[in-house]
């Protein structure tokens, strides 16, 4: 099979690989679309992200989609030829973190992309069969690899405690923050509020329902109010001008990757008791994004501002800087 691997920063390359056989228990997934993340493009570029470093060439992305070609011992036949939606998360059972349900936490957590687990930007990849999550006919392969991002969004939104009625403040309108607004007005918030320094991309925010977009250079969201403010620009800057716009007894969610270390409010947190939390990644979240996108109540394929081949994923890696993009996909069958 083709894959195309990052084997030094800033350099990818097609290899020849040989096809994955599912293990007992997983299923072998012919891959169709891989939705290119920023994580993708801080190991494309700087060969890590934190700690986390890829010593050794790496398979990137971990946004994906396909269909069922093949299963491991003690999985159904009946499975080879659905079209699914891969949770990219091998998480260990046994860990005190699974056995409570937060199986995301796993401190032995093999996922898609982070080193050393080889990611999606090939022909064919294993899963645990209960991480290959069936996806409506009507559904796109775009729209299914992009249920990753929106499962971050809807991880955001439940720990934001966004419910009816609801006003959010989201800082960032990249593809999360999009994600996350579309969630936050799915879960019933009547008001969104989206920040970004980008005048395209709050105009983006603005397509996808925000009822109000803001230039913080110009205007201060200090005062809003708001029942909740979810960053996810990872600035620090936006950050602390966030905190202070939220009520007494209201949430503050980070899920932007930015600074390792940043100062923060600490008196208007207490003062206000406020709920300051993060976001990693997710867990039991799948059916929820299947179900709002079948919806139409979150619209993932208007994300995609930009498709490219397998042999093109370089071009999908820096795509991030042509004026006006949101998201890229690779089309892997292409």
């Amino acid at each position: 099979m083709r894959a195309s691997v990052l084997v030094e920063p800033g350099r990818i390359e097609m290899q020849e690989r040989s096809v994955p056989s599912p293990g007992p228990g997983d299923v072998l997934v012919r891959v169709a679309s891989v939705g290119i993340c920023g994580s993708d493009t801080h190991f494309y570029r700087e060969g890590r992200i934190g700690d986390l470093v890829a010593e050794r060439p790496l398979v990137l992305g971990h946004e994906s989609s396909g269909a069922i070609v093949a299963v491991g011992a003690g999985v159904s036949t009946d499975r080879i030829g659905q079209r699914v939606s891969i949770e990219p998360q091998r998480p260990d059972p046994e860990t005190e973190e699974s056995r409570r349900g937060l199986y995301h936490l796993c401190p032995h957590m093999q996922f898609f992309a982070a080193p050393p687990i080889d990611g999606a930007l090939t022909e064919y990849v294993t899963i645990g069969s209960g991480f290959a999550h069936p996806i409506p006919d009507e559904m796109s392969d775009d729209a299914a690899a992009l249920c990753e991002p929106l499962s971050v969004a809807i991880a955001t939104n439940r720990k934001a405690r966004v419910t009816a009625g609801a006003r959010v403040l989201v800082a960032g309108a990249g593809p999360i923050g999009i994600a996350t607004l579309q969630t936050a007005l799915a879960f019933g918030a009547t008001e969104v509020i989206v920040s970004d320094l980008d005048p395209q991309r709050r105009d983006i925010a603005t397509k996808f329902g925000a009822a109000t977009v803001l230039n913080p250079r110009e205007q201060s969201v200090a005062g809003l109010h708001v029942d909740a403010f979810i960053d996810a620009s990872g600035a620090p800057s936006a950050v602390s001008a966030g905190i202070e716009a939220v009520r007494p007894a209201g949430t503050v969610v980070l899920v932007g990757m930015g600074a390792t270390e940043m100062t923060l409010p600490v008196q208007t947190i207490q003062n206000r008791e406020l709920v300051l939390t993060g976001v990693f990644r997710y867990a039991n979240t799948w059916p929820t994004a299947i179900s709002l996108e079948r919806s139409g109540r979150v619209d993932l394929d208007s994300m995609v501002t930009g498709k490219f081949a397998l042999a093109d994923a370089e071009q999908a890696l820096n795509a991030d800087r042509t004026p006006g993009s949101l998201k890229a996909v690779v089309r892997v069958q292409n």
